[in-house]
Parts: C-alpha cells; structure tokens; sequence
C-alpha cells in the first residue's frame, strides 16, 4: 500500500489564537517502509500520525492510499478500513482491563463481526514471546507483556500497515528495546509498513527512513546515521 500526503495541514482557533500544528506536510510511504518521525513535544508528531492514519481530518490537503482519498470517505467507510487496513500501537498500550490479553488481541476482528484466525494469534503470540500469558488479565501482565498484546492486537487483522505513537515511552530501557526488536523483527518476517513516532534518537535511527518535525513542519533526513 502507497500513501500520500500532498500540503496536509491542521489548524486550531483563529486569529491571535491560531496555532499551526501540521503546516503542508509532504510525505510519501512506500509499502514495506519502515519510517520514523522524530521531534519534541509539541513539534505535531502526534498531530501528523493521527492525520495520516486516519484518527482525525485535516484542515487542508490530502491523503491517498493507493490513490483513494482518505477523507473522502463516509465515517462508517474510514471506520471499516482502518480496522481493516491500518494496525494501531499507542502508547497507553489500550487495554480492556475486564477481557484476557487473548480477547484484547482478538477485539478488532470480533468488531468486524468475524471470527478470528487463532492459528495466526498463536502465531503471533509465539512470536511476541506472551503464549503462557494468553489467559491473563492486563493488570496481570509487566508494561512489556501489555505492550507486545497490544503488538499483537495491531497485527490480528492482518493490515497493510501499522502505526506506533511512542509505543515505548511507558516501558523502561530493557523492556523498550526488546519492544522495538520485535517490531523491526515483525516488519521484516511479515513485510508489513511501519511508522514510528519517537522522540528518542536511538528509536529513530533504527528506521530505513527519518523524518524531523518541528514546529508543524516536516523534514526527511537524506542519509542514515
């Protein structure tokens, strides 16, 4: 899956309360890349991952995927093809404290109405290294355990691409590089997109490509550190 952004811009307020958190970004992620985008708090990382995967609209611009506007979609198109298409890693991992890790990883497909492949979520779940922690609950689980349910979970439906927004700002060191092992391990076996967004410059160098942002505007690094 190709996507494409073309002067993708969000606004808040007006007049002397204007504030540009995305100013005509340009991007475009090729299928298979795996892509970090690297800036402090504030600089509208989170604004432009939630743009490009579909959690918000913009103020101008666009965005296609294969060629197919995004936002020209009803809400009930987007809601189904970013369950479909698009996998989600956030931070907070997201958790349902009342199902198991099982039941959490297997939500996306159950929304869609379908039966998940429980084949494949072993698969996965052997792969993440939580096949023993299947029937536990979240609270249950260390930060890592919840973080690699919440890998899997993005992963149970099989989409084209996946999007991370700090998906190791609430683990410590050790847990964080072994959650960043895994998904560089995951894109490679699987051939899966991915974009991360960090503000950590030891995350970033792990991508094939960098981009900066700062201040709304987005930059691509020409050369790997």
């Amino acid at each position: 899956m190709n996507i494409k952004a073309k002067e993708l811009s969000k606004i808040y307020g007006r007049g002397e309360n204007k504030v540009t958190a995305l100013d005509k970004a340009e991007m475009e992620i090729r299928s298979g890349d795996f892509i970090s985008i690297m800036g402090p708090s504030g600089s509208g990382k989170s604004t432009l991952l939630h743009l490009l995967s579909g959690l918000d609209h913009p103020t101008s611009g666009s965005l296609t995927y294969d060629g197919r506007e995004l936002y020209g979609m009803s809400d009930r198109e987007l809601s189904v093809f970013r369950r479909q298409r698009i996998g989600f890693i956030f931070q907070q991992f997201n958790l349902l404290p009342v199902l198991t890790a099982q039941e959490n990883i297997a939500m996306p497909v159950l929304l869609d109405k379908k039966q998940p492949d429980m084949e494949y979520l072993g698969e996965l779940a052997k792969l993440l290294g939580i096949s023993e922690r299947l029937t536990h609950l979240p609270h249950e689980l260390s930060g890592g355990q919840q973080q690699r349910v919440a890998i899997a979970r993005a992963l149970i439906a099989k989409p084209d691409v996946i999007f991370a927004d700090e998906p190791t700002g609430n683990l410590d060191s050790k847990s964080g590089g072994e959650v960043m092992e895994m998904l560089r391990n995951i894109r490679e076996k699987m051939g899966k997109t991915l974009v991360i967004i960090t503000h950590d410059i030891r995350i970033a160098r792990m991508a094939d490509r960098q981009f900066a942002i700062m201040d709304g505007v987005v930059t691509e690094n020409t050369a790997r550190n």
